[in-house]
């Protein structure tokens, strides 16, 4: 049986949001979220999910923090592509850079956790993203709220560095005792035509 394994940006993404949300707290979760991880790439699962569960407690902030890690990691993994390749998603027509983007949202959501899955759908003007085995929404107890924000961010940030400004609802949490995480994107702008090949 393969063993589960964490993607390293989740790690470095979770950092940098907890020092700028909770830096007070800084100290506290590099228990887990130690240096030498971040720079060789070491940190696992369960160190992650003590940060995340821990997190939790923090009231409000577990939102904000969330938020913050995944526009970071969508933005620190834009940045990471060839610069050909960004002008390249950049220059296509609408629906392709729909298209585009959402394929790098999806590899970013499967690369946060190698159990994690994600299925993604464009039509029109509305974006579906289904998260199968969310590292998020573990929870023992069935939750309020959603606590899947991070991968709402990732997608938003990665929509906008393409010029595809949106806006989204989590329709289903796997915390709220749905069986995956379903998130609906809605661009905020010009409409991305209808086309089957939008599929993903």
């Amino acid at each position: 049986m393969t063993e589960a394994h964490i993607g390293r940006l989740v790690a470095a993404s979770l950092h940098q949001a907890i020092l700028d949300i909770l830096p007070q707290r800084l100290d506290f979760y590099e228990e887990w979220l130690h240096p030498d991880g971040l720079r060789d790439g070491s940190i696992g699962l369960a160190p992650i999910t003590a940060v995340i569960s821990f997190l939790r407690t923090e009231g409000d902030a577990y939102g904000r923090v969330m938020t913050r890690a995944g526009s970071l990691a969508a933005e620190w993994t834009v940045l990471s592509m060839p610069a050909m390749s960004r002008r390249f998603v950049s220059a296509l027509p609408r629906p392709l850079r729909a298209r585009a983007a959402m394929r790098i949202a999806r590899s970013l959501i499967r690369d946060v956790h190698s159990l994690s899955s994600a299925k993604t759908r464009i039509r029109r003007d509305v974006a579906r993203i289904d998260v199968k085995a969310s590292l998020f929404c573990v929870s023992r107890e069935r939750q309020a709220r959603p606590l899947c924000g991070f991968y709402v961010a990732a997608a938003l940030e990665t929509f906008s560095r393409f010029g595809l400004p949106a806006q989204a609802q989590i329709d289903q949490c796997r915390a709220m005792a749905a069986g995956t995480c379903v998130i609906t994107i809605k661009f905020s702008d010009a409409r991305v035509e209808d086309d089957p090949a939008l599929a993903a």
